[in-house]
């Protein structure tokens, strides 16, 4: 990201940006070439004293600036710089046990798996907190009742606590996933130059698996060109970001002036019309959002990665994914401040249903069915909407024996509404007791 007074407010995150920083990448490296000496130590591969002194230099290793930027505008790639430093920071005689049997991108894949992880960590956090105040936000407004809109129309009675529960409904899907998605995308890599593990053979599935241990990752053969595990991450990103993508939009449509339902988010006045406050936080979701979908066509299109390793594609990944993963999360942290400051016009609600009698044409429909005919039922309302008279009237003298007032209740939908959305805040329940047991 481009980090400017335009940008940083929008699309900045401190936290994860400091998880992808150069300090971080470079300590994850290191991490990665110690657990590796460990690994092949453990097996005998190279002497135990070698891997202790590996892993005391990466610890104590600083990184002179730029030295790595510079190996990666000579080489393409950090990791040569790295071992250089690494080398000379653990001396004669076990400097030439570092990186034994390695490549290059068995070691950039683990580094940006552990970042990828601690950052996915975080939004996880997040994404809870998030759904715990939508769950909140959705009982507080279990029986406040609204007019519906279906393709931007007007439609029935509803309430806003199922639409909030409707806003949550995908983002708990995406909670459930957490663990799926991790296990595919953090996975060990250790393949060797060309991925058949060859320089290091027959201990290179050994190794592996050891490294795994070393850095708490699932074992796994190599995946230089198999990058599904990172589309499945950046699908769980495009998908999490989306779902707040609606959420805001649909607080800039309630906050319309003419609309005026609900609220959400810090206002953003104007610099030549006092009156207004611009829905400021929601706008920065719908363009996180949106970024986010552009760099996961990005993520998406870089999956083909040719032959036995690829250049271009697996650099575009160092790119993309980090920033992926600040759009989200900033989205994230800007849709909690939504969900806090949610405010709802209860009164404007009520009145917005009052003065479209219409909204309750499907119920008297419904109503009329059973002696009628639904067709016929639904030219009689039609008929009874055109009238000058109050819908009620209308209807009463059609079917005088009807309780129009009962028929006619917005307030009808409470119930009905309420069970679609303890369903849905049910399934996440539902998941946490599947994880418990």
């Amino acid at each position: 990201m481009v980090r400017n007074f335009l940008t940083e407010p929008v699309f900045g995150d401190p936290e994860l940006e400091a998880l992808f920083s150069s300090p971080a990448l470079a300590r994850a490296h290191a991490d990665v070439e110690a657990a590796l000496a460990r690994a092949q130590a453990g097996l005998g591969i190279i002497p135990d004293e070698a891997a202790t002194a590996i892993t005391l230099a990466a610890e104590r290793l600083e990184f002179p600036p730029g030295a790595l930027a510079q190996g990666v505008a000579d080489t393409g790639i950090p990791v040569p710089a790295l071992v250089k430093l690494v080398r000379a920071e653990v001396g004669e005689p076990h400097a030439d046990w570092v990186h034994w049997g390695a490549t290059s991108q068995d070691i950039i894949d683990n580094a940006m798996t552990l970042c990828s992880r601690a950052a996915l960590r975080v939004l996880s956090d997040r994404l809870s907190q998030l759904i715990g105040a939508l769950s909140d936000q959705s009982a507080k407004h279990a029986d406040t009742v609204m007019a519906a809109r279906t393709r931007g129309q007007l439609a029935t009675p509803t309430t806003f606590g199922l639409r909030i529960a409707q806003w949550a409904q995908p983002l708990i899907g995406s909670e459930s996933e957490i663990e799926a998605v991790s296990k595919h995308a953090f996975r060990v890599q250790f393949g060797g130059a060309s991925g058949n593990q060859s320089a290091i053979a027959p201990h290179g599935p050994d190794i592996a698996d050891r490294l795994a241990a070393q850095l708490d990752l699932p074992p796994s053969p190599p995946w230089h060109t198999d990058r599904t595990g990172i589309r499945a991450l950046s699908n769980w990103l495009v998908d999490v970001a989306i779902a707040l993508g609606k959420i805001a939009t649909d607080l800039i449509l309630l906050s319309r002036g003419e609309v005026a339902e609900a609220f959400g988010g810090l206002g953003g006045g104007s610099s030549t019309m006092p009156h207004k406050s611009n829905p400021v936080t929601a706008e920065a979701v719908v363009a996180l959002s949106r970024m986010a979908v552009i760099y996961g066509s990005g993520l998406t299109d870089t999956g083909i990665h040719s032959e036995e390793r690829d250049g271009p594609h697996w650099t575009l990944e160092w790119k993309l994914l980090p920033d992926l993963f600040i759009c989200c999360g900033r989205a994230l942290s800007q849709s909690q401040v939504l969900i806090q400051t949610l405010s709802v016009n209860k009164n404007t609600m009520a009145q917005r249903i009052e003065s479209a009698p219409e909204i309750m044409a499907e119920a008297a429909v419904f109503a009329l069915a059973e002696r009628l005919g639904r067709q016929k039922a639904a030219q009689v309302v039609a008929q009874a909407l055109s009238q000058p008279d109050p819908l009620p009237m209308a209807l009463g003298a059609v079917a005088p024996d009807v309780d129009w007032a009962q028929v006619l209740d917005p307030n009808k939908v409470i119930e009905a509404s309420q069970r679609v959305a303890d369903g849905v805040f049910a399934r996440r329940r539902n998941s946490d007791t599947d994880h418990k047991s």
